[in-house]
């Protein structure tokens, strides 16, 4: 059993809770409804014997409108479903289980979050501790199951009706929900329940209430629940102007490295999924640029924000000993440090930059010129840029006008590739949309040509796994579409390959009673893990044994797939199909299939 806490427990809340005198029903009732009480406001359950206590109590939260209840029947799914509502909100949500195998498939979750950042409690149901090692069933050592990846992990004993038990449980919950918000990362609760494993629960509309009354609005916003950095230890680093500097964004790094970059008038080198990719500074052809010696070969600082995680030509440059490496990182105990001797800092300002120095505009300059000049001329090779002489459907002569008719007609009917896909997808993305990323060449293919824009791109690059995307994209979607809102909030898109797809395509079922909010999922599919060719073995290996044990060329009917699982289908194969689809998605659940040439 948890230590009894002072001055704790319901009384301390004002709102004393009903006892039903079943130890395991108490113990949920007094674990959910502080957590309830510190902020949370989603709860993922996947079903089970073990956990029927912790499942009913979050029905009957759910009933009186305290919380969300997100039920998965896959406990990889809901994982990935709790991670996304993390990603969106700051917040930590709930994901519940049973004991066993349950357990394990939440590890790639986790592990997730973990790389990540991201909040999470992780509450999984247990035997108590004289029906573990004897082979019970359903029974394995779940305490300590995930490792260094959790920030806390406590097996709890089961509760067995002792006085000041209640009092422990919310305890419990307070320091489980401040430990994931202020050491940004999963919680783990292991929760021994024994038999008898439940009873009715009471009504909690009075608790509902008075936790409304007492805590409307107030919950902390997201920028406030991530700002709580555990103690690291970290300076806060003031920069001289001098040395020739890039600002490296990340992964999730935020805005702050558009600000020191445009402050100090430095480059920008922001991935898709930075929250940085916008600005004067930017330079989206890094990757040619940062190889070329009249440019990389010229830095001489680099100042780094996030998780680059989509070139080796920014490894590569921070790897170099010619080059001071800043890593601002107010989270985590692991740094993005390729070289091992980067100075690492938890915030970085620049105290003699002047953006307007004639130096500094010749620095930035250069770069922003050059990966401009880059673009256009891969816009002029490129196919998909081939746009009619507007000119030409202007003019008086019956000939040009029918030139320009036929031209446009031609590039309505372009077969879809790889960069038209990217662009029209970030084309047709706004502020009030979300967009995710999944682990392919797509990300890539969207990292090399699109410009800056300011829209909340999302992509699990903690350990750039292709599982979970679609879960992932879907919590982000609930939790940025509430329930009953009175104005649209956008529509959730997905970008990813077939692969990805199918390895989360147990994300697409919606049991009943379960809300789905607008997510498009879009799908470029060239039958296979096309991101193989681009190894250096590629080149070597026998052509059938890298489609057979990499490439995996896959033949499914994404449109009977879909309707499986009662999501809408569309395949598209023009830039005016895909123009269509993107502009105006459908309400609810829908897949965009589009082939791709290999």
């Amino acid at each position: 059993m948890p230590e009894a806490a002072e001055q704790a427990g319901p009384g301390s809340d004002g709102n004393a809770l009903p006892r039903t005198g079943n130890p395991a029903t108490d113990a949920a009732l007094a674990l959910l409804t502080q957590l309830v009480r510190q902020g949370l406001t989603h709860l993922v359950l996947s079903p089970g014997s073990r956990s029927q206590a912790l499942a009913l109590v979050a029905a009957e939260l759910e009933r009186v409108g305290a919380i969300e209840l997100h039920v998965r029947i896959d406990e990889r799914v809901g994982g990935f479903l709790a991670l996304g509502i993390a990603a969106e909100t700051g917040h930590p949500a709930a994901i519940v289980t049973t004991s066993g195998t349950a357990t394990a498939n939440l590890l790639p979750a986790v592990l997730e979050a973990h790389h990540s950042n991201l909040p999470m409690l992780v509450l999984t149901a247990d035997r108590p501790a004289q029906l573990r090692g004897i082979r019970s069933n359903q029974t394995t050592v779940q305490a300590g199951m995930y490792g260094a990846a959790v920030r806390r992990a406590l097996d709890v004993a089961a509760p067995t009706g002792a006085d000041g038990e209640a009092d422990a449980f919310a305890r419990l919950a307070r320091q489980a929900w401040s430990a994931s918000l202020d050491e940004t990362g999963p919680v783990h609760l292991n929760l021994a329940f024994r038999e008898p494993l439940s009873v009715a629960v009471p009504d909690l509309s009075g608790f509902a209430a008075d936790v409304n009354a007492r805590d409307d609005g107030a919950a902390e916003s997201p920028k406030a629940a991530l700002a709580h950095p555990a103690a690291l230890a970290r300076e806060n680093v003031i920069l001289s102007s001098g040395p020739r500097t890039v600002v490296i964004a990340g992964n999730a790094a935020g805005p702050d490295a558009e600000e020191l970059a445009r402050a100090a008038g430095w480059p920008l080198i922001a991935e898709a999924s930075s929250g940085s990719r916008y600005g004067p500074n930017l330079v989206v052809a890094y990757r040619q640029l940062l190889r070329d010696a009249g440019f990389g070969g010229q830095v001489q600082r680099a100042v780094v924000f996030g998780h680059p995680t989509l070139s080796r030509e920014v490894p590569a440059l921070l790897q170099r000993d010619d080059v001071e490496v800043v890593v601002v990182a107010p989270v985590g105990e692991e740094v993005y440090d390729p070289s091992r001797s980067a100075r690492v800092a938890a915030s970085a300002r620049v105290e003699d930059a002047d953006p307007n120095d004639r130096a500094a505009r010749a620095w930035v300059g250069r770069w922003v010129f050059a990966s401009r000049a880059l673009l256009e001329e891969d816009d002029a090779a490129s196919a998909d840029h081939i746009a009619p002489d507007v000119e030409a459907g202007r003019s008086h002569t019956p000939e040009q006008r029918l030139a320009f008719a036929k031209a446009e007609f031609a590039a309505v009917r372009a077969p879809v590739t790889r960069r038209m896909l990217v662009e029209a997808l970030w084309r047709f993305t706004w502020p009030h949309d979300r967009l995710v990323l999944g682990a392919s060449r797509l990300v890539r293919d969207l990292d090399g040509a699109v410009p800056g824009k300011k829209i909340r791109v999302h992509a699990n690059r903690g350990l750039a796994g292709i599982d979970g995307t679609v879960s992932t994209a879907i919590g982000m979607a609930l939790a940025a579409q509430p329930q009953g809102a009175e104005t649209p909030t956008g529509t959730t898109r997905v970008l990813l390959g077939d692969l990805a797809m199918l390895h989360d395509a147990g994300s697409l079922l919606f049991g009943e009673g379960e809300r789905r909010p607008t997510v498009q999922v879009v799908v470029g599919n060239d039958g296979g893990g096309t991101i193989f060719d681009s190894l250096e073995v590629a080149s070597t290996a026998p052509a059938e044994a890298m489609r057979r044990v990499l490439t995996t060329p896959q033949r499914v009917d994404l449109a009977a797939l879909a309707g499986a699982y009662g999501w809408s289908y569309r395949l598209v194969q023009t830039r005016g199909e895909l123009d269509q689809a993107l502009s105006a998605p459908p309400a609810g659940t829908s897949i965009v299939e589009v082939p791709l040439p290999r």
